[in-house]
């Protein structure tokens, strides 16, 4: 638990997947990943950063981070890859696409990909002060054999959108885009246009992660026209959540004492005021040794 003396921790894991074995190629994941730890770090994030995962990598790489959490700490997960609803009658699931993933249906999903909403479960079990999701895959994708086994019971009547919302306590969750949406890779910039705005913001002192959510927000939809709309799930249990916090003191202007000075300049004010009555005079004479006192006090 975070103390005066000991402060609160602050861990991230970062993945970036772009080199997809079976899905378009994304140019700006690796670059966004790169940025995003950096970022981070330079805040005081202990920053865990993996590129390109198989499934199995992802899957221990999670575990060791999971793991890895305390009580009280701040726990930021960051994604961006490819990502995918997938709705089966009455039931819907977010998944992470790993780079070995071979096909999006619905069979295929539950063994090959990453279920987002078990993550942060498992994550939230751990009882860390909050736990944070930036979610930068509900990018546009294509398959290079998007075969949806007909005779999968799971996979009838199936159909793949954007990313949709989650929910756990004392989680918040931003997505690049609005349930059921794709979102703007960013193609011919260094980042994805969600990540882009994120890096504006991330390292700002003081600054609630919520306020600087809608920043975000603002930017990309403005940059964007309103093609793509951030979307952020909060429920926390806590006021003032920030990424980057700073004690404030009060600042001394060129001239003024220190308080501490200060105090010791009114405190001599005060003992000569209180003792100006009884002093009449002091005589220095011109050697030390002929120093003279008289009518010090009455």
């Amino acid at each position: 638990m975070a103390t005066k003396e000991k402060p609160r921790r602050k861990l991230a894991l970062v993945i970036g997947i772009g080199k997809y074995d079976h899905c378009e190629e994304l140019q700006n994941p690796e670059n966004d990943a790169n940025d995003m730890s950096s970022a981070l770090e330079s805040i005081d994030f202990n920053v865990t950063k993996r590129l390109h995962l198989r499934r199995a990598e992802m899957q221990r790489v999670l575990i060791d981070f999971e793991n890895s959490i305390e009580q009280d700490d701040m726990v930021l997960f960051y994604f961006a890859g490819h990502g995918i609803q997938w709705e089966v009658r009455i039931k819907d699931q977010n998944y992470l696409i790993p780079k070995d993933t071979p096909t999006l249906n619905g069979a295929v999903l539950n063994r090959c990909a990453i279920n987002a909403q078990d993550i942060i479960d498992t994550l939230s079990d751990r009882n860390p002060y909050v736990t944070i999701f930036l979610l930068d895959c509900c990018r546009k994708y294509h398959l290079c054999n998007p075969e949806v086994d007909a005779r999968d019971p799971d996979a009838s009547g199936s159909k793949s959108v954007g990313l949709k919302p989650m929910h756990k306590a004392g989680s918040l969750i931003a997505f690049a885009c609005a349930p059921g949406t794709i979102a703007i890779e960013g193609k011919g910039q260094k980042n994805g246009l969600f990540t882009k705005h994120l890096l504006k913001h991330t390292t700002s002192v003081n600054e609630d992660i919520q306020m600087i959510l809608r920043d975000v927000a603002k930017g990309v939809t403005q940059e964007s026209k309103s093609k793509q709309i951030p979307f952020v799930s909060a429920s926390l249990l806590e006021r003032d959540m920030y990424l980057c916090s700073q004690q404030t003191k009060r600042p001394h202007k060129p001239g003024f004492l220190s308080d501490a000075a200060d105090i010791r300049i009114r405190l001599r004010i005060t003992l000569i005021i209180t003792y100006q009555v009884k002093i009449n005079h002091i005589v220095v004479l011109p050697s030390s040794k002929d120093f003279e006192k008289r009518n010090i006090f009455d």
